[in-house]
């Protein structure tokens, strides 16, 4: 394992990492979380009567849009062309699993990507939830796995 910081130059400054010199490899990153919610919140998504609409519809659409814009958000995120992005949610008794898979062809990884779409689909259920649930808890979000592999 490299224990060296990536993003730090000679002078301690923060810095974008050059990647001009990688070959272009096929990139997967999966990432995943969890939203606690309480037992009426669950049933109002289940029976699609949260007034802001469809949750985890919503909250799919929104993860999506989040890996595509990861760059914007995380200063030394490299910009990548994205050729597939899926959120999937899963309803629960206990709440709502979220799972993200993001695939680029490039010199760099895209588990920023995953993991901004996986939070950002999450943020998206608390938002349209809020109103009924006060005792909501996100957790878990963590990168699942990463893959690279040589294009052939």
């Amino acid at each position: 394992m490299n224990n060296k910081l990536t993003h730090i130059n000679s002078a301690g400054k923060a810095a974008m990492v050059d990647v001009g010199d990688k070959p272009a490899q096929i990139r997967i990153a999966k990432a995943e979380g969890f939203i606690k919610l309480n037992s009426e919140t669950v049933k109002l998504i289940r029976q699609n009567d949260m007034k802001k609409g469809d949750v985890l519809t919503v909250a799919e659409i929104a993860g999506i849009q989040a890996a595509k814009q990861t760059a914007n958000l995380i200063p030394l995120c490299h910009t990548l062309l994205t050729t597939k992005v899926s959120v999937t949610t899963e309803l629960k008794d206990t709440g709502v699993a979220v799972k993200s898979m993001v695939k680029c062809i490039g010199q760099t990884g895209v588990e920023m990507e995953a993991l901004t779409a996986a939070s950002i689909a999450l943020l998206t259920i608390y938002d349209m939830c809020k109103a009924v649930d006060k005792s909501m808890e996100i957790t878990g979000i963590t990168l699942k796995e990463k893959t690279k592999t040589d294009v052939q």
